[in-house]
């Protein structure tokens, strides 16, 4: 079966392939897993993510804005979606931990005026007391707490975040004997108790399962690689039985389905 866009694996063509050809790409794939900014194109064609959300993370911040609001963006990624927004920059800032993310936004954000600071979303931030009119986070880490402390009064967080329960059925079709969740407080309703516990309204809450398949097994392993919290000891040589497995799913399905969770909290500053 191929993808969306007609593009297969090269290496996956065919059902005969000798078995040491296909772990050779593998590692291949393996070998090259690496991410700038927040850039899955790699894969592009061999898997689809099809969120088909119940909102829209965009709009709702969109909805919100005002041109003269101070936002700030944690685990900004590259800062892709960031300048999507496009937020007067003297008005915008951002965080970013990941050191090869933090040097690419010292490269793209900061000669635009934008106030970058790296910076880890779980800890203390580099900011002044209620600094923001906004603060956003897309799929990263995030302190109540701290959120509350430079949000001015009425300032609004807003956050899409990726589920407890996501991927859980790749993980366990790679891992069959893994049964811990990354991150096990992954819910909406724990995180909006989290919030108001800090000191906040919740405004909206929502959550939901959608569908992620994969057409070929070199994008599982150069996923699984990328997304290694969800993985973790994931490698073509530990895994390599349960590989050969997905790849009989391939062959005789054309696909392997998962599914992702993710959920959506909006919050106003008490």
């Amino acid at each position: 079966m191929q993808a969306a866009d007609g593009k297969r694996d090269e290496g996956i063509k065919g059902a005969n392939m000798d078995i040491q050809k296909r772990i050779e790409l593998w590692r291949g794939e393996e070998k090259i897993a690496h991410i700038h900014g927040w850039d899955f194109s790699h894969i592009d064609g061999r898997y689809e993510e099809k969120e088909g959300l119940p909102w829209d993370y965009k709009a709702e911040i969109l909805s919100r804005l005002m041109s003269d609001m101070k936002i700030l963006d944690i685990d900004t990624g590259g800062g892709e979606f960031l300048l999507s927004l496009k937020h007067p920059y003297e008005n915008t800032s951002a965080m970013e931990a990941y050191p090869p993310n933090a040097e690419l936004c010292k490269d793209t954000l900061l000669p635009l005026g934008i106030d970058f600071r790296a910076g880890n979303g779980r800890e203390a931030y580099p900011f002044p007391n209620e600094s923001f009119d906004m603060v956003m986070n897309r799929h990263g880490d995030y302190n109540a707490d701290e959120i509350h402390r430079i949000l001015k009064k009425g300032g609004l967080f807003i956050t899409q975040q990726v589920g407890a329960q996501n991927d859980r059925e790749l993980v366990k079709l790679l891992m069959p004997d893994y049964e811990a969740l990354p991150f096990p407080e992954q819910y909406a309703d724990a995180a909006a108790e989290k919030f108001r516990l800090a000191g906040f309204e919740i405004i909206k809450k929502d959550e939901c399962f959608r569908p992620i398949v994969f057409f070929d097994v070199g994008a599982l392993v150069w996923f699984a690689r990328i997304i290694e919290w969800e993985f973790p000891g994931f490698s073509v040589d530990n895994n390599r039985n349960e590989l050969i497995h997905a790849q009989e799913l391939i062959d005789r399905f054309g696909k392997i389905e998962g599914s992702i969770h993710r959920f959506l909290l909006v919050a106003r500053k008490a």
